[in-house]
């Protein structure tokens, strides 16, 4: 047994995972969970503009990965990995970020390649399930990606990342509260043109099951149990048919900002991005009820930081 950490800095939040992996004698792995956290750090802030890592991005993802380097030290973490995604992989001064990373950590973050953050995902996300459920479509919606995986058991056959996340449509297309049909439409435009680009790579019409991960996907689920905090056990593959998927989207979709801040499961980082990230899911939802025969969604709590942790093992 080896006691890991997994970091994940995405677009808009920085998670860690503390766990402990077993690696059993056929093979199989198995993690025992012992912290995880999330914080909204919005290190994607304008990139998809600007082309660069704002300088007041890098100092809140930099005051979150100190509180995390200092619980790896408290839980006596024998090995860690820190991985960095879309944010990083388009910002022409990430070496800024970098030194930062590895000024704190003693090493770098990993600037991973959409494809290997889509593999990553898969193995977290489709560990808890039964392997009968599959084929398994994974998908990953990030502030500035979106991941499609598709595999059985625990072996990934195609994937694609596109770049079509709740930021990165939020800053391109709403600009109203709550917000308006044509600027809902043109959000749902690009997602429905990048998803037909990774459909010629991932061919969704082989799925059985559906699983969606990251904060977009366990907020809806969230919501749509009227849950009154978030709880992460109650999320945890937990079920929606597609009926109910669009339901939940079209609820949050129709409401203002303090709406959406009053809604107890919502972190408030995610308030102001949750209706991009809702956009994709409904799209998403539609061409997956015209394609392939998916009649419903199950939102994973586990999911890259899982894999991440596999991976270390």
């Amino acid at each position: 047994m080896a006691r890991v950490a997994a970091i994940d800095c995405g677009t808009n939040s920085i998670r860690l995972l503390v766990a402990d992996v077993t690696k059993r004698d056929d093979g199989t792995v198995w993690l025992r969970d012992v912290h995880r956290e999330m914080r909204v750090v919005r290190l994607g802030q304008g990139v998809d503009a600007t082309g660069l890592l704002a300088p007041e991005a890098i100092a809140r993802t930099r005051a979150a990965l100190l509180d995390y380097a200092n619980m790896l030290r408290r839980k006596g973490v024998e090995a860690a990995r820190m991985v960095a995604t879309s944010a990083t992989r388009d910002a022409s001064n990430r070496d800024d970020f970098f030194s930062m990373t590895e000024e704190i950590l003693g090493a770098p973050a990993e600037v991973i390649s959409g494809d290997e953050e889509a593999t990553l995902s898969f193995v977290g996300a489709v560990a808890d399930m039964d392997p009968d459920e599959g084929p398994f479509l994974v998908s990953d919606i990030g502030g500035g990606s979106t991941e499609l995986v598709l595999g059985s058991g625990m072996e990934m056959e195609a994937g694609r990342s596109v770049d079509v996340g709740c930021v990165r449509l939020t800053e391109r297309c709403i600009h109203t509260d709550p917000p308006s049909a044509a600027e809902i439409d043109e959000a749902a435009g690009f997602v429905r043109e990048a998803l037909h680009t990774a459909f010629q790579t991932v061919p969704v019409e082989k799925a059985s099951t559906w699983i969606g991960v990251a904060g977009t996907i366990t907020t809806l689920s969230a919501i749509a149990q009227d849950l009154p905090e978030y709880d992460s056990e109650r999320i945890h593959l937990s079920r929606m048919s597609l009926d109910q998927v669009y339901e939940v989207v079209e609820r949050v979709l129709g409401m203002t900002h303090d709406e959406r801040a009053a809604i107890g499961s919502m972190h408030p980082g995610r308030v102001d991005v949750i209706c991009g990230g809702a956009i994709v899911v409904r799209t998403l939802a539609e061409e997956l009820a015209a394609r392939a025969s998916i009649s419903g969604l199950v939102a994973s709590e586990h999911d890259i930081l899982d894999g991440i942790a596999f991976s270390l093992v």
